[in-house]
């Protein structure tokens, strides 16, 4: 072994004991520990992927890029060092390392909740607009923990900045009351749950209809029956009344029908059958109220009442269901030889009057 050691140069071996402190030396030492850090992380995927535990598959990928960022970043640091440390002064270097090391650790665990959001919506049947929110919420977090341990670490009094933010947090508040608004209306939105993404919206008060496609902090995100996308500030959701169309448990079938006065007579086994084919009907829902009557004299017609539910809320096969309905009570009405009314005026003559009207003419 000292043989070998004799044969390098002494220029080589003067540098591989100063590594520490050349520029070269410590770049050749990062690239290394790179190419360990990739095999090992090669190794560990191969190992994690045999388990039935995902949540280390979704750890490791969370680790993957800061990792081998930081294995760059922190030795050009001490690279810089060296660099500056005859020109300027670095005692500033030794917060930059801690930033980075915060700055490490918040994208970390960034990636770490971006990975649990996508794996939870795609893996299992859960409220996608229910993990967003806690997701929302998670990242904010460690934003505002990284920000503040940030502050600290460039030597800001943490007690001092608490004083000034509640002074300040209140011009803000009276300056952005806007934005502020619409961020506690999401967050209502989030907490209440009127509607979540993918539901069926709309409201009596303004001209708001759609699908929800986005709960954002800000606005939500609708996209109208004609494809265009409608930007709505959360806070309006707090002064408006909204329907929700798409929790609705049934739907109903309500139609007024006419029949002559001549079919007076035959009123009453067609009101007993059209009832008995509604009840024996399977799309009908038997458990809601379900109303077949004769409802009055209308000025040309005696009208029926059909009141039901359908057991589908999907507003396709309601139409399919109640066209379906709507065609049995015609055939009914036909198999009983009446008619269903038309529209009609009845002009009575006086032959009279009109005899001399004409004689006067």
């Amino acid at each position: 072994m000292n043989e070998l050691v004799n044969i390098l140069p002494q220029s080589l071996l003067d540098s591989v004991k100063t590594w520490d402190s050349n520029v070269l030396m410590i770049t050749v030492a990062s690239l290394v520990t790179w190419i360990i850090w990739r095999i090992l992380f090669s190794r560990l995927e191969i190992l994690v992927d045999k388990t039935r535990f995902h949540w280390d598959n979704l750890i490791l990928e969370a680790l993957k890029m800061p990792i081998s960022a930081l294995i760059w970043v922190w030795p050009a640091t001490i690279s810089v060092t060296f660099l500056l440390k005859d020109h300027l002064e670095t005692a500033w270097i030794g917060s930059l390392k801690l930033l980075i090391m915060i700055a490490t650790f918040i994208w970390i665990m960034m990636r770490f909740i971006n990975n649990v959001e996508q794996y939870i919506l795609k893996s299992s049947n859960r409220d996608e607009t229910t993990v967003q929110a806690i997701a929302k919420v998670s990242r904010l977090f460690f934003i505002i923990l990284g920000a503040l341990t940030a502050m600290q670490a460039l030597g800001l009094s943490l007690s001092g900045l608490l004083t000034f933010g509640g002074v300040g947090g209140l011009v803000v508040g009276l300056a952005a009351k806007d934005l502020l608004s619409n961020f506690f209306g999401g967050m209502m939105i989030y907490f209440d749950r009127p509607f979540k993404v993918g539901d069926w919206v709309r409201s009596p008060d303004r001209q708001i209809e759609g699908t929800v496609e986005r709960i954002g902090w800000r606005m939500t995100i609708i996209r109208t029956f004609d494809k265009r996308p409608l930007y709505v500030p959360n806070s309006v959701f707090s002064s408006i009344v909204v329907e929700n169309p798409s929790r609705m448990h049934n739907r109903r079938i309500k139609e007024n029908i006419g029949l002559r006065y001549e079919d007076e007579r035959k009123v009453d086994r067609i009101v007993s059958e059209i009832r008995d084919m509604l009840s024996q009907n399977p799309e009908i829902d038997q458990r809601q109220t379900l109303i077949v009557n004769f409802d009055g004299y209308a000025p040309s017609s005696l009208t029926l009442l059909i009141y039901t539910f359908t057991k589908t809320t999907n507003w396709i096969k309601y139409h399919e269901v109640k066209q379906n309905v709507l065609l049995d009570i015609g055939k009914i009405i036909h198999s009983h030889g009446a008619e269903i009314a038309l529209p009609t005026h009845s002009v009575q003559i006086d032959s009279a009057n009109t005899l001399f009207q004409s004689s006067e003419t």
